[in-house]
């Protein structure tokens, strides 16, 4: 094979390289669910009219049951003082604690924890919720319900 034809074959197997791995990034792993909420005052129950915010950024693989997560928040009426996962619990109603954040509650608050059967089908239900509370709002200062990332439709 004439050089010419060995560097036209090279360059087609990195675009079809690149080209699988861009498709792999736009679709992502079919075992990972991306989870997001947006935490505010007014999602409280009852609601509460806290400026603070907050925003949560998870995946959950469903292969090894594990959920990871990144909470992020500003604003709230002082430090907060306890962070959970609850449900299940539609919008609008409460539930007891499924898991607590452990470690520091300054903002990001990151984690990671396995989850059982039960748990990973109540979260992927939309049936948990973020809490974040602080002492002026010991039953919650701010809440964002926990729902699957929009997903991008093939065409």
């Amino acid at each position: 094979m004439s050089s010419l034809k060995a560097s036209i074959v090279r360059a087609c197997v990195s675009s079809c390289i690149l080209l699988l791995a861009s498709c792999a990034s736009v679709y992502g792993d079919p075992n990972t669910v991306k989870l997001n909420a947006q935490l505010t005052g007014m999602q409280e129950v009852p609601a509460n009219p806290s400026m603070g915010k907050g925003t949560l950024e998870a995946s959950f693989n469903k292969e090894t049951q594990e959920l990871t997560w990144t909470v992020t928040y500003s604003g709230l009426s002082g430090p907060a003082v306890a962070g959970h996962f609850h449900g299940p619990a539609a919008a609008g109603a409460n539930a007891g604690v499924a898991l607590g954040f452990k470690g520091p509650l300054d903002t990001p608050i990151k984690g990671s924890a396995m989850l059982s059967a039960e748990q990973a089908k109540d979260l992927l239900a939309g049936k948990w919720y973020v809490n974040l509370h602080t002492k002026v709002s010991p039953g919650g200062e701010v809440r964002g319900q926990v729902l699957p990332t929009a997903q991008r439709s093939a065409y």
